[in-house]
């Protein structure tokens, strides 16, 4: 399954003690990279995400933020009287014994850990339900990721039909154009009057039709084709043996174009070339 990189899921869940929701999106990365964005009661569950993300995707760089809106927000923060009541205590005894100094306002007494709490929930539950919605939202993010992947792969095989056709045609012209150039060849020389030896003459020709000669190219750019419309059948991760293949695509390219002894087939080098680009832009986009 061809899969892009670009990538966006979105997953809310309405619980009795508030609400989670899940952002993941996701862009082309040459490895898998992860950021993960939680609050600090779910910091726990860090280890366990990335191994999730680990097992679905290979590739990308996927941000994933959590937002935990508790319910009733303006009464969840309560304050613990008892050790209030115990920093009082120990702040006499101090001044019992270094003599006064000063007393502490509210504002630093609630500063001290755990002078403020929160309404008492159910952690463990709410960890388990947001570890449970994440793994819905990889799975829609996936989805998401195959879809555009699909319509990826369509793009790049119209281009590859493109490119056998011009193969095609190149092929189709290459024995006349290397009948014109040994004629023109013959003419030229007819021309100067020149007295040769027709076997060094002959020798010369077929040296010259074997540098212009572009079968050998023309058969590895049909190869490497077939080779990538075979990759995108594959099930794994294809992004970087695609990115391979266009290279390879475009080496053949660049030998077509420096071969070529007419103004055709430069032009269908440039052709090539122009599509196996436009390729290789898709293609960093997959997985």
């Amino acid at each position: 399954m061809t899969r892009s990189m670009t990538a966006f899921a979105r997953q809310e869940q309405v619980l009795d003690t508030g609400t989670l929701s899940w952002e993941l999106r996701s862009v082309n990365q040459r490895y898998l990279e992860p950021h993960l964005r939680l609050p600090d009661q779910f910091r726990a569950l860090e280890p366990k995400l990335r191994d999730l993300l680990r097992n679905g995707l290979t590739r990308g760089k996927v941000e994933c933020h959590l937002r935990w809106h508790p319910a009733n927000q303006d009464s969840h923060l309560q304050v613990n009287t008892e050790l209030v009541q115990q920093l009082n205590t120990a702040s006499d005894q101090i001044n019992a014994i270094v003599g006064p100094t000063r007393q502490y306002s509210a504002l630093e007494i609630l500063q001290w850990p755990g002078v403020l709490a929160e309404q008492s929930v159910d952690l463990a539950g709410l960890q388990q339900a947001a570890l449970g919605l994440f793994k819905t939202s990889i799975k829609e993010l996936i989805e998401h990721r195959e879809r555009e992947g699909q319509a990826l792969k369509e793009l790049i095989e119209q281009r590859l039909t493109a490119i056998l056709s011009i193969v095609n045609q190149v092929q189709e012209q290459l024995p006349i154009i290397l009948a014109n150039q040994r004629q023109h060849l013959h003419d030229k020389l007819a021309e100067l009057s020149t007295d040769l030896d027709p076997q060094r003459l002959e020798q010369e020709i077929v040296l010259l039709a074997n540098k212009a000669d572009v079968a050998e190219e023309l058969d590895r750019l049909t190869t490497h084709v077939q080779e990538v419309r075979h990759t995108l059948q594959q099930q794994q991760a294809i992004g970087r043996r695609l990115d391979f293949l266009m290279q390879e695509l475009n080496r053949e390219a660049n030998t077509l174009s420096s071969k070529s002894i007419v103004a055709d087939t430069t032009l269908n080098a440039v052709e090539l070339k122009v599509l196996i680009e436009q390729m290789r832009e898709q293609v960093q986009n997959i997985e």
